[in-house]
């Protein structure tokens, strides 16, 4: 016992006097204190900040969506005015005088001013050109990136609502409801979509509403099956069965503990859904089951430009260039997100 004693007094002499720092005057410890600890919303905007696309493509659809929906305010044109004197001008900025973007065109072998051949008045221009009713491109790509988006984003929505409570429910009540809940998934998605949506534009009168409804049918279903399958996966947690002991609903678990935990992946997968949503409209307008002309839309803007790409193929290359930004822009935010919400990624 003696022996011990000593080994353990001579241990503690091997530590000398300067490794201990006294507090200073005022201070009641010495060690600094610990950093305050992130929320969720904190943490997950650290992360994001770190991927340089996604920050990027953010503020990109940050813009794209203020211009879209203060086309009514910044417009130079009512996209629907019409000038047939100045049909299919080319696109004109001030000051300019790079070839495509100067008002000229090449007319055998030589460039001619189309805006004074148009007799247009001095200081007029058209950024994005004229369509072949004399119509501003601009006010009309503003527009139909307005409608499109709506239409995605309403789209989105019900997707989300629908989706989420669906597969909580199948999820949450499990058995022989789980069971025909996922057979009726299985007959709706065993019909082909596009087939369903074109039925439906037949059927109802074309518009954004019918659209919108049309699109809903069928693309809420893969949301539907990603929530149930969590919320399978997290029903059988300790945290939830103890919390089911103490009396728990199934309709407390569900929004208190499933909810909370699937969260981001709903988040990713709204963010994937809206540029499929675009694309969608997109493809019916441009079919002619969408989109009412002469409303505007990106569908409407490639299905006119397409016609005179030959001729005129500025028409269809600015509302193209347009949806491929759009689409990019919202693919790579949502590979951010997902980057974020997923608890398997490592921190560099």
């Amino acid at each position: 016992m003696m022996k011990r004693n000593k080994e353990m007094t001579k241990a503690v002499s091997l530590v000398p006097d300067s490794a201990f720092v006294p507090c200073k005057p005022g201070e009641t410890e010495a060690e600094p204190p610990l950093p305050r600890a992130l929320s969720f919303l904190e943490d997950s905007w650290r992360k994001l900040r770190r991927n340089k696309a996604a920050v990027v493509t953010m503020i990109l659809l940050l813009v794209i969506a203020a211009l879209a929906f203060l086309a009514p305010v910044i417009a130079p044109f009512d996209p629907n005015e019409q000038h047939l004197s100045w049909k299919n001008l080319p696109p004109k900025w001030p000051h300019v005088s790079i070839d495509g973007l100067n008002g000229t065109t090449l007319f055998r072998g030589r460039r001619v001013d189309s805006y004074a051949l148009a007799k247009v008045p001095e200081g007029q221009y058209f950024l994005f050109g004229t369509d072949e009713f004399g119509r501003d491109l601009l006010s009309r790509c503003l527009w139909g990136t307005r409608i499109s988006l709506m239409i995605a984003l309403v789209a989105a929505l019900l997707d989300l609502s629908i989706g989420i409570a669906y597969g909580l429910f199948s999820g949450m009540k499990g058995g022989r409801w789980d069971h025909v809940l996922q057979r009726i998934l299985e007959i709706l998605s065993g019909i082909p979509s596009l087939v369903l949506v074109v039925l439906m534009l037949l059927i109802f009168e074309p518009g954004i509403s019918s659209i919108i409804l049309a699109m809903t049918i069928s693309s809420w279903i893969p949301m539907a099956r990603v929530v149930r399958a969590e919320t399978l996966k997290i029903k059988q947690m300790e945290y939830v069965q103890a919390a089911r002991a103490l009396g728990a609903t199934d309709a407390k678990i569900a929004l208190s503990h499933v909810l909370p935990n699937i969260s981001g992946i709903v988040i990713v997968r709204a963010m994937f859904s809206i540029p499929s949503a675009i694309f969608f409209e997109t493809f019916l307008s441009f079919l002619g089951v969408g989109m009412k002309i002469p409303n505007a839309s990106i569908g409407t803007l490639l299905n006119g430009g397409y016609k005179v790409f030959r001729l005129y193929p500025y028409q269809m290359f600015i509302p193209a260039v347009i949806l491929c930004v759009i689409m990019l822009s919202f693919n790579l935010f949502a590979d951010g997100l997902r980057d974020v919400f997923d608890p398997k990624m490592k921190e560099g």
